[in-house]
């Protein structure tokens, strides 16, 4: 016979499952209504297909970050390689320059792959998955404070491996002469950043 917890933990899962299911449901009748009704505009002349597509990428976009600032949904990356045989590490001197920027990038966002989550090493945001967790100031919860080093640095998903600041204006004025962007001391950096649109070079 079935225990009471995991017979409440079996109905709970029921019950969600349902429910996503009853608003895939509508989220697809309405995408089909608004698809159709798009079509017809742009037949009738109505619309204009190209303009029409430049405003729709536009507003996704917006409503993409809204809709990470807010926390909905589930962020999930999907590289179609395993981080354990990617190949494109970045080449920046990071020991020479962490006294410098602080390790910055351990504070940009990043979602985990689904071969991190089910490794179960690398840990996320229950609150908001599958962001990396953080800490109390939004640096990674796999920064060491003392040594500015990875404390997962064998299991780092790929963003990690991969990224290079040399380009980004977020943590850098000048890489090859060492200026750092001081806007990375304000305890809300890279979050400030949006207020005043994204300074990436």
């Amino acid at each position: 016979m079935m225990d009471p917890e995991t017979a409440d933990l079996i109905r709970g899962l029921v019950y969600t499952h349902n429910r996503a299911n009853a608003n895939t449901a509508g989220v697809y009748e309405a995408s089909a209504a608004v698809s159709a009704l798009i079509e017809l505009l742009i037949e009738r002349g109505v619309l204009d297909r190209p303009a029409f597509e430049a405003r729709r990428q536009a507003t996704a976009e917006h409503l993409r970050d809204q809709y990470v600032e807010r926390g909905m949904g589930v962020a999930i990356q999907n590289f179609g390689v395993s981080k354990y045989e990617f190949t494109g590490g970045s080449k920046v001197d990071c020991e020479y320059r962490i006294h410098l920027c602080r390790a910055a990038c351990c504070k940009l966002p990043l979602a985990l792959s689904k071969e991190d989550v089910q490794e179960g090493i690398v840990r996320w945001d229950l609150g908001q998955p599958y962001m990396i967790a953080r800490q109390g100031d939004g640096a990674c919860i796999h920064l060491n404070r003392e040594t500015h080093c990875c404390s997962v640095y064998a299991q780092r998903p790929i963003p990690c491996r991969g990224y290079d600041c040399s380009n980004d204006k977020r943590i850098w004025l000048d890489f090859e002469n060492r200026v750092i962007n001081p806007r990375i001391t304000d305890p809300q950096w890279p979050l400030c950043l949006r207020a005043e649109g994204d300074e990436r070079g």
